[in-house]
């Protein structure tokens, strides 16, 4: 007869082993999620240029100025672009444009503006540093892991373009330009 102590260290290496398969399927599976985001982002990209050319004034068009009057050539990136240009990045669904001190919080889609809200408020009460945990719960939607990982993406492109920081991994604060007040 096997003994108690040999019967539950059975059953815990069954579980342990579980619970790595598991994280295993998991990682794989984030992984693909990621490559999926930047395939599906990278369409949305390719999509609103394509908007953007079909929607704009031709070249050699009556009324145009072209880089001789004063505009940017693609050289140099535009800091003093037109506010309707800026605001156009605030759709929903939008993509997150490189932080610079032109730029203001409202060129960013609405989550991402609460987001940034959430870092800059936090920041003042005393807590300048966050996880995604905590953003989602102060957000507002229940803390599962479907809501963590989506705070988490748009946590990480904050970041990715300059609007956050990301000090140790997985904690997030309100990047240094965009918290000076520009």
């Amino acid at each position: 007869m096997a003994s108690v102590v040999g019967l539950l260290e059975e059953r815990e290496l069954a579980a342990r082993e579980r619970v790595e398969e598991l994280r295993e399927v998991a990682d794989r599976v984030l992984a693909e999620l990621a490559e999926a985001e930047t395939a599906w982002h990278e369409w949305l990209i390719a999509r609103q240029r394509v908007g953007e050319v079909l929607s704009g004034p031709r070249p050699g068009q009556a009324g145009e100025a072209g880089p001789e009057a004063g505009e940017s050539s693609g050289s140099e990136p535009a800091t003093n672009a037109p506010a309707e240009v800026l605001s156009r990045a605030a759709r929903s669904g939008s993509i997150v444009p490189a932080w610079r001190p032109a730029l203001s919080v409202d060129a960013l889609a609405p989550h991402y503006q609460r987001i940034l809200a959430t870092l800059t408020e936090q920041a003042s009460g005393g807590k300048p540093v966050m996880s995604c945990q905590e953003i989602t719960a102060v957000l507002g939607p229940e803390p599962v892991p479907a809501s963590v990982e989506g705070v988490r993406s748009k946590v990480k492109r904050l970041a990715d373009r300059g609007w956050a920081d990301e000090p140790t991994p997985g904690r997030f604060t309100l990047a240094a330009g965009p918290a000076g007040g520009s």
